[in-house]
């Protein structure tokens, strides 16, 4: 049996502890994930479309920029799986999960920009400039507020660790 872990308050072992910080992570990646390949798959037809031609060449540089960060967020989002099984019953759990939090939070962070990106190429290309940056901005506010800033200022409140 664990004993009570002051981190996390719970009565678990290191070893333990561990194994649920790395489930509970794998779980949440398994709702990002989804979500990013489909974009990149709905990205990866667009150069075959009949409009594509009509697309000005700063939007094919921000289609470009959008579907680098598409791909590199599903990179670092699946590195974790792929980083445990190459180090499977190596004893590095504790490891594995310390890095696939900074890759998570990494992919998450490009898969916002790719999601503004993506807003503002579309807007861009339907309505204009002006509705681009303001689409874009809404959403870079959105994301900043939602994934970063919301919880980094719940974390400043709560006592040191």
């Amino acid at each position: 049996m664990g004993r009570l872990h002051e981190e996390s308050g719970r009565d678990e072992g290191e070893e333990e502890r561990a194994d649920r910080n790395l489930s509970d992570l794998l779980q949440e990646l398994r709702v990002a994930l989804p979500g990013v390949q489909v974009l990149f798959a709905f990205l990866l037809t667009v150069p075959f479309t009949q409009r594509f031609k009509e697309l000005t060449d700063f939007q094919e540089k921000l289609y470009f920029g959008v579907l680098i960060c598409v791909a590199l967020s599903s990179v670092l989002l699946v590195a974790p799986t792929a980083g445990h099984r190459v180090l499977f019953r190596r004893q590095q759990k504790e490891y594995i999960v310390t890095i696939a939090n900074n890759l998570a939070l990494a992919g998450l962070f490009l898969l916002a920009i790719a999601m503004t990106g993506a807003i503002a190429l579309i807007s861009d290309f339907l309505f204009g400039p002006a509705t681009a940056i303001i689409a874009g901005a809404v959403m870079a506010v959105a994301f900043t507020g939602f994934w970063y800033a919301g919880p980094v200022f719940r974390r400043s409140q709560l006592p040191p660790r």
